[in-house]
């Protein structure tokens, strides 16, 4: 995810996560809102959905959507759109195909993929892509593993060490809530 960041003249900032996601994501989407405002240098907030049925990006947020995209390969997808380093908008993308099966319409899966695809959106990259479930890594939402099916999957202490060091300085201008 390179160098990009959302661009505030403060810290903490307030991001909106927009909810277009239909009940059963409720709960997920407002659990990896209140887990990401943990970190020190940011707060989410989740407030009513602007996407449509297309999960269209809106500017200055992160619009959050579920439906069946298909089989093709991801189960959660998130997309952001910049302006140099900065992110100006941003969408999460849950995919309902597979999630609508027995083998990931679990608590485990379903945490760990909205709080992932949520944190990629604030500049996040993955901290371990190999999923062989070693003890010796502290398990993240950030990683690719396989959680149990009951288990809660949110950021740890590395994610939000990673965002203050990506949130550190200040910028002269901000892409936090603006419009295009």
């Amino acid at each position: 995810w390179g160098l990009y960041h959302w661009a505030r003249t403060a810290n903490p900032f307030t991001l909106k996560l927009g909810d277009n996601v239909s009940s059963v994501w409720d709960n997920y989407l407002t659990t990896a809102s209140i887990d990401w405002s943990v970190s020190g240098v940011l707060d989410t907030t989740v407030v009513s959905g602007l996407a449509g049925k297309n999960c269209q990006p809106k500017s200055g947020r992160v619009e959050v959507c579920n439906r069946s995209y298909g089989n093709n390969g991801w189960l959660g997808i998130a997309q952001i759109w910049v302006n140099g380093n900065h992110i100006a908008q941003g969408v999460v993308k849950m995919n309902d195909t597979y999630f609508n099966t027995a083998t990931y319409n679990t608590t485990g899966w379903r945490s760990l993929v909205m709080c992932q695809e949520v944190g990629h959106t604030f500049g996040l990259a993955h901290q371990d892509e190999d999923f062989n479930n070693s003890p010796i890594v502290p398990h993240t939402c950030m990683d690719y593993f396989v959680p149990g099916a009951s288990e809660w999957v949110g950021p740890n202490q590395h994610d939000y060490d990673q965002l203050e060091t990506m949130y550190t300085h200040l910028d002269s201008a901000t892409t936090v809530g603006a419009s295009s």
